[in-house]
């Protein structure tokens, strides 16, 4: 295992479950990774997917101690290198690319690349990736595909992400070759639009404890 994916398997094994988030800015994003930290879920994926994503990145790094923040959604080499310079100390991807990889090779900073097949996670092993993100999980076959990934591939492990909720989350991580899963039903919608984070912190405790 590369030194890149030694660093990124310990991030990854901190909690069984990574928020994935989107948010509008640092207002909302502080406030929100405050809760989660509190909840015992430390590592958080701020998706790019919003104009005020890379700000959020830099306020919760700035202000919120014990989060480690990675960028999610992650499509191109400069946002690798603008992700970089907000406060991302790992990147994620919902696909893969061998450009991509480089340019996060380049950086020094640990990469999660998504894959939904076989043949996706042999050429990003063949980079030097053992730890992939395995998206979109519920439509890509989710747990009996992973599952069967198992013993053709037996070197790789997997972070899914995509349509899982706790009780999906529960036999993903039963899984031998997964090492965490992502999701977003941590933070509810309507928790979130009534700035209720105690109930986030309430289902982030609940998520730190799932276990396979």
């Amino acid at each position: 295992m590369s030194s890149a994916d030694t660093a990124l398997l310990a991030v990854l094994r901190r909690a069984p479950v990574i928020p994935v988030l989107t948010v509008e800015g640092p207002d909302d994003a502080v406030p929100l990774a405050h809760a989660l930290v509190a909840g015992g879920l430390p590592v958080l994926e701020v998706t790019l997917r919003t104009e005020g994503a890379l700000r959020a990145i830099e306020a919760m790094a700035r202000e919120v101690p014990g989060a480690v923040l990675g960028a999610g959604t992650v499509l191109t080499a400069s946002q690798a290198t603008e992700a970089k310079d907000a406060g991302a100390t790992f990147l994620v991807s919902p696909g893969s690319t061998p450009a991509l990889s480089r340019a996060a090779a380049d950086l020094g900073v640990p990469f999660l690349p998504g894959v939904a097949t076989a043949s996706e996670a042999m050429l990003m092993a063949e980079h030097g990736h053992r730890i992939l993100k395995f998206f979109p999980a519920e439509p890509a076959g989710g747990t009996s595909y992973l599952k069967s990934l198992s013993a053709p591939l037996p070197d790789l492990l997997f972070c899914p992400t995509g349509g899982i909720d706790a009780a999906k989350a529960r036999l993903y991580l039963a899984l031998k070759n997964v090492v965490c899963v992502g999701g977003s039903w941590v933070t509810p919608a309507d928790a979130l639009k009534a700035r209720d984070f105690e109930t986030v912190t309430r289902l982030a405790s609940e998520a730190a404890q799932l276990r396979g």
